[in-house]
């Protein structure tokens, strides 16, 4: 199958998204460097970046609400305003020596909390923009262009231009979000979807009177919303997750994996140093072997799914990283190590490619804000787990131990995901219970 072009408006949400994604890699480090010149208490420190991790998990199945509620690229334009607005004030107090911690992690609090409404309609509206044969494609050239800008453009230009003004990284990040809100309003409208009779998990129960009702207001359920009904919309975009057997499977082992991968994460400086012997001044080298991989991942997943079809493609992506993450816990030489995790994170690329690709072709267009929404909880509540687990592991046995725990750990959600993921011999989806919003539990980034 040859993915179908991606035309215009792609081009600009793309350009959008990788303008957002450079901004975040020059905001983010230029804050630890900030709170760094402000004190040297790490509790202080870890205050700010503890205060940009606590909004997803706080607001993000209301982020999806919202983004099912109102227009999507009115709400990614607003939020980009308003991020444009927060970070330029930062960098004006930053210039007049006025900015003091409290200003940083509230900064750093809002800027977050923005940025789940922002993710869950970008989220959902990336199948208005292209047609359903090439998600897979525009996912992995989404993922591929804001790897390069911020893995090869922001991040390395973060600690330059603060060196140089500390305010400058804080400016041109206001200047990204404004040029992303600009782009987004150059979109097209997109019609509001009306529910249909196929968009739902086999069995769901629905009302011929409520979606009649719908269509003729011209907007999804959730769309207008009555006063108090925001929990019943939020359980509603649950239970559609929990609902599709497949789907739910997906996001279950994406929590497995994300697990291993922030444990991975939180000793990686230490296990390149101390293990792998990598010098000090070729960290930045080394961790660029996950950039060429991401980017690597990212060009190939929709040729990949093309070639494979979608969840077979998914298995194989597990299994590779799985073995390239057993060769980077026995590697003790910084090229092999540099390799291994160049083919980990193409394959993480790869799988987030993939998995918002399904889960877009699958889930009705006025439920895809909340559906994201809560998939991407699953990787947020089991991230933390993993960097804990990992860190006190370390501190315990050694950071050599951490990475061969973390290969087990993946290497068991690979089997795991070639016994239930089995496109061939689907299970029929289990009925949601009849009352909106009594089961289900949240199921990202995001993802991975």
């Amino acid at each position: 199958m040859t993915a179908s072009p991606l035309g215009r408006d792609y081009r600009l949400l793309w350009s959008a998204a990788v303008s957002s994604r450079l901004g975040d890699a020059l905001r983010t480090p230029a804050l630890a460097l900030l709170a760094a010149t402000l004190t040297r208490d790490p509790r202080v420190i870890a205050a700010v970046t503890v205060a940009g991790q606590l909004p997803p998990l706080l607001f993000g199945l209301l982020g999806g609400v919202y983004a099912d509620r109102w227009d999507r690229r009115r709400t990614m334009a607003a939020v980009d305003g308003l991020r444009a607005a927060v970070v330029g004030g930062l960098a004006v107090a930053v210039a007049l020596d006025r900015a003091g911690v409290a200003a940083l992690v509230a900064a750093a609090f809002l800027l977050a909390a923005l940025g789940t409404l922002f993710d869950a309609a970008a989220f959902a509206m990336l199948p208005s923009v292209v047609p359903p044969a090439a998600l897979s494609h525009a996912n992995g050239r989404l993922q591929a262009g804001t790897a390069v800008a911020g893995g090869f453009l922001g991040a390395p230009a973060a600690g330059v231009l603060f060196a140089l003004a500390a305010p400058l990284p804080f400016a041109l990040d206001a200047l990204t979000f404004a040029a992303a809100a600009l782009l987004i309003l150059a979109l097209r409208p997109t019609r509001p979807h009306a529910p249909r009779s196929s968009d739902r998990p086999a069995n769901t129960p629905q009302s011929g009177d409520h979606n009649r009702k719908v269509v003729e207001s011209g907007r999804g359920p959730g769309l207008g919303g009555r006063k108090g009904a925001v929990w019943r919309e939020v359980f509603e975009g649950v239970r559609w997750v929990r609902g599709d057997v497949m789907l739910w499977r997906i996001t279950v082992l994406t929590a497995g994996s994300n697990l291993a991968i922030s444990g991975l994460l939180a000793v990686l400086v230490l296990y390149a140093l101390d293990v792998l012997r990598v010098p000090p001044a070729g960290y930045g080298l080394f961790a660029a072997a996950a950039v060429l991989g991401g980017l690597a991942g990212g060009l190939g997943a929709g040729r990949l799914a093309a070639r494979l079809g979608t969840v077979p493609a998914l298995r194989a992506v597990l299994a590779a990283q799985a073995v390239a993450l057993t060769g980077l816990a026995l590697a003790r030489h910084p090229l092999p190590g540099g390799l291994a995790l160049a083919v980990f994170a193409a394959g993480t690329t790869v799988w987030n490619s993939l998995w918002a690709a399904y889960g877009q072709g699958r889930v009705p267009a006025h439920l895809l804000g909340r559906v994201g929404s809560a998939q991407r909880m699953v990787g947020l509540l089991t991230a933390p787990v993993g960097a804990a687990l990992a860190g006190l592991g370390g501190a315990a046995y050694g950071v050599g131990p951490v990475a061969a725990a973390v290969a087990g750990v993946f290497m068991l959600v690979t089997l795991a995901a070639w016994r239930v993921l089995r496109p061939s011999a689907p299970v029929p989806p289990a009925a949601p219970p009849t009352t909106v919003g009594t089961a289900g539990r949240p199921g990202w980034p995001p993802s991975r």
